[in-house]
C-alpha cells in the first residue's frame, strides 16, 4: 500500500527524545521555551505559546484572545470538527458559513451576510494547506471591529501575498503526527499581541505564572518537553519537507488526467498538507485506489453543521459539492519516483 500520509520519526528525534529523558526535565520546561523560539521564526518573529495539541491551541487561542458566552463566530462548515468546537468550548456559537468551491476556503461574501450584532470573531481555515483570501477576510474584519483568528492547522510555510499564515491575526498551528510536521502530539498559538500571549500562557498552566499564584481559572494543556524536543527536530526539516511536498503536487498537476487537481490562487504558496483532488465519481474512484494499494481519504465526508454535535439544518451549496467530491491522494515527502509515477498511472487508467 502507498501510504497516504507517513508521519516519519527519524534518529535525529530518538536522541532529542533520550536527551530530555536523561536531563531529568520531562515537563514544560527550556525545550519547550526553545520549540516556541525557533517556530517564531516562521512566523515574523510573532510570539509562540507551545501546548498539548491543535485543538487546544484552538481552544485557548481564542479565550485569550477574548471570545466569550454569547459571542458568535463565524467558520466555515467543510472542515475538521476541532474548529468548530474550540468556538463552542468558549461558551460562542459557531456560526457556519459557505466556502469557496476552488480553494476549500471560506467565502468572504458568506462572512459578510453572517455578521450580526453578536458577532465578535471571524476564524477561516487554511484548509488543506491553501491559505484563505486574507486581504479580504482582514479588511471585513477590521470594518466591523472583529476578531480574527486562523486556523492554521494544516498550513505550516504556507504564505498569502508573501506574509506567512498565521501572522494575519492570533492563530494556531497543529503538530498532530499526520501534519507537515509532528510534535508527536502538540500545537502552538501564535500571536503580536503582547496581552493575548500571557493570557494564553496563563490558560495554559493552571492561570499561573509563578507558582501557585493563580491568577486566573486555568487548565493544565502544556506541551511536555519530549513533544518540544521531536517538534525541534522536526522543525529544522520542515522547509526541505514542504519543498518536496510542492515538487510533487507539480507533478500531479502536470501529469494527472480524468479528475479535477487543486486550484492556486494568486500570490499564494501552497503547503501541501493534503494534495486533494475532485471527481464526481468520487467514490468509484476511491474504491479503485484502495483496490490498487494506493491509499486515499476524504477530508471531510459530512460538514460539521451536519453532525451530531451540532446537527443543524443550513443551505451551504458549495459544501454539499465538496463532501462529494473531495479525495485526498499521497502527498507526503517520503514518496519515491516510482511511487508517484504509480499513483499517476492508476488515477489516468480508471474509468
Amino acid at each position: 500500500m502507498i501510504a497516504l500520509s507517513k508521519p516519519y520519526i527519524g534518529e535525529a528525534e530518538k536522541i532529542a527524545v533520550l536527551r530530555v529523558l536523561e536531563s531529568g526535565m520531562i515537563a514544560q520546561g527550556p525545550e519547550v521555551e526553545a520549540f516556541e523560539e525557533e517556530f517564531s521564526k516562521t512566523v515574523c518573529e510573532h510570539q509562540c505559546i507551545a501546548v498539548n495539541s491543535g485543538t487546544s491551541a484552538l481552544h485557548l487561542g481564542l479565550l485569550a484572545a477574548g471570545i466569550r458566552p454569547g459571542d458568535e463566530v463565524i467558520v466555515p462548515s467543510f472542515t475538521f470538527a476541532a474548529t468548530a468546537n474550540a468556538v463552542s468550548l468558549c461558551g460562542a456559537t459557531p456560526v457556519f458559513v459557505d466556502i469557496d468551491l476552488k480553494t476549500f476556503t471560506i467565502d468572504v461574501d458568506a462572512i459578510r451576510a453572517a455578521i450580526t450584532t453578536k458577532t465578535t470573531g471571524i476564524m477561516p481555515v487554511h484548509l488543506y494547506g491553501h491559505p484563505a483570501r486574507m486581504d479580504l477576510v482582514s479588511e471585513i474584519a477590521e470594518k466591523h471591529g472583529l476578531l480574527l483568528f486562523e486556523d492554521a492547522a494544516q498550513a505550516h510555510l504556507a504564505e498569502y501575498q508573501n506574509s506567512p499564515v498565521g501572522t494575519f491575526g492570533t492563530s494556531a498551528f497543529s503538530f498532530y503526527p499526520t501534519k507537515n510536521m509532528t510534535s508527536a502530539e502538540g500545537g502552538m498559538i501564535v500571536t503580536s499581541d503582547p496581552e493575548i500571549a500571557r493570557t494564553a500562557k496563563l490558560l495554559r498552566n493552571q492561570g499561573m505564572e509563578r507558582k501557585y499564584e493563580n491568577e486566573i481559572v486555568g487548565f493544565n494543556n502544556r506541551m511536555t518537553d519530549i513533544n518540544a524536543a521531536i517538534g525541534r527536530v522536526q522543525l529544522e526539516s520542515l522547509e526541505k519537507r514542504t519543498k518536496r511536498r510542492r515538487e510533487i503536487a507539480k507533478i500531479y498537476d502536470e501529469n494527472l488526467l480524468n479528475v479535477t487537481t487543486p486550484f492556486v490562487g494568486e500570490n499564494v504558496l501552497h503547503a501541501y498538507h493534503q494534495y486533494t483532488i475532485k471527481s464526481q465519481n468520487r467514490d468509484s474512484l476511491s474504491s479503485y485506489l484502495s483496490e490498487k494499494e494506493v491509499g486515499n481519504g476524504v477530508y471531510y465526508p459530512t460538514p460539521v453543521h451536519q453532525l451530531p454535535s451540532f446537527d443543524l439544518t443550513l443551505d451551504l451549496p458549495n459544501t454539499n459539492i465538496a463532501t462529494k467530491e473531495v479525495l485526498s491522494i499521497p502527498v507526503h515527502p517520503f514518496l519515491s519516483d516510482e511511487e508517484i509515477e504509480t499513483v499517476i498511472e492508476v488515477i489516468n487508467t480508471w474509468t
